[in-house]
């Protein structure tokens, strides 16, 4: 499983529409053609943590790939006024917000 983490700033009374938003566009088949096996958000003291892990490690690609469906469109700009960039000053796009991986175990089974 490859899984990815977009960390971003978040007003913590946002987080049910944000949440709401989420469920409404997970219950589309845009998840499945993303790639997206699993997504969990969470919140720290005004921080924002979108956790995503795909079945396999195209999953940029393939939320690349979906970003000109009206779906994605829409679900972009809703959040617009509960998610903000971590760093205004740097960011470009999502991939900006991405965190690097520096660590990783699994246990065995």
């Amino acid at each position: 499983m490859h899984s990815t983490l977009i960390v971003a700033r978040m007003d913590p009374a946002g987080q049910h529409d944000v949440a709401r938003l989420f469920k409404e566009f997970d219950g589309t088949d845009m998840p499945h053609l993303m790639g997206t096996r699993r997504r969990q958000l969470f919140a720290y003291r005004g921080l924002y943590f979108h956790l995503q892990d795909f079945d396999h490690d195209n999953g940029g690609e393939l939320i690349e790939a979906a970003k000109t469906d009206p779906r994605f469109v829409r679900i972009s700009e809703d959040l617009k006024p509960f998610i903000e960039a971590y760093d205004p000053a740097t960011w470009r796009s999502p991939a900006d917000a991405v965190a690097t991986r520096f660590y990783d175990w699994e246990g065995r089974a």
